[in-house]
């Protein structure tokens, strides 16, 4: 099936949700034929290089889509690069080439309870998630942020739980995330877990919910959206060779 032709999205409004989490909103004309239905969904945001060298893409999360518009949502560190730093100097009028949407990512809503966990990278696929589970779902969403001004109003099921952790600093070394993760009780039944965040504190998870609670496949969804002191360029080569790695193990 061949990709779709990327799109000329319009900047309609760019705010800040919290200190460190920018919402731009996207539409124009380029939206005109653009799926329905693609919360949760990526795109990937083109940006022209010079002497017409191929673009950057960088990948977000579609998490709000009405008929004329759609938000993305992005984390902003204070080590910037194209993407964040776009987002932070957006407005409205400026245009940029958007390719996608590429498939969504929802966790398996067949299953006897749920535990979804990220940092601020997946904060948006996380919302979608947790507002698409059914009414009487229960569990966990664990959600890593930068300070506690990060912390959103959330739309989920009355019996999911929102833990919130605040790391300032994330490293290679350190993951918090797991260890509230770990904290928690593990309740009865069968889980389905969604987890998506930095590289190092992705692979602790994953040794955690497949070695230790051997998750099956079918129930288990997790990636990583970054590496620390890496470009998304150098992450997604490191991505790949774990990927290939771990399906040799």
């Amino acid at each position: 099936m061949a990709k779709p032709t990327p799109r000329m999205l319009e900047v309609l409004d760019a705010k800040y949700i919290t200190p460190n989490m920018r919402r731009v909103t996207l539409g124009g004309n380029g939206l005109s034929d653009f799926p329905e239905d693609q919360e949760s969904a990526y795109i990937k945001l083109l940006f022209p290089q010079p002497n017409d060298t191929r673009p950057l893409m960088r990948t977000y999360t579609v998490s709000a889509q009405r008929d004329d518009a759609i938000d993305v949502d992005f984390a902003l560190h204070d080590a910037e690069g194209p993407a964040s730093m776009w987002a932070r100097n957006a407005q409205p009028g400026q245009q940029i080439l958007v390719g996608g949407p590429g498939p969504k990512k929802l966790i398996n809503n067949a299953a006897d309870w749920f535990l979804l966990a990220g940092d601020m990278t997946a904060l948006p696929a996380i919302s979608v998630n947790l507002a698409q589970l059914p009414d009487d779902a229960r569990g966990y969403a664990v959600l890593e942020v930068t300070t506690e001004l990060d912390m959103q109003i959330l739309n989920k099921p009355k019996n999911m739980e929102i833990h919130w952790v605040i790391n300032a600093s994330p490293n290679a070394n350190d993951c918090p995330l797991l260890e509230r993760v770990k904290a928690l009780a593990w309740l009865d039944g069968q889980p389905a877990v969604w987890a998506a965040c930095e590289f190092h504190s992705m692979r602790a998870l994953r040794h955690y919910f497949k070695t230790i609670q051997q998750l099956p496949k079918t129930h288990l969804y997790i990636s990583s959206y970054w590496k620390v002191d890496n470009t998304e360029d150098q992450h997604k080569v490191e991505k790949r060779q774990d990927a290939q790695t771990e399906l040799l193990n």
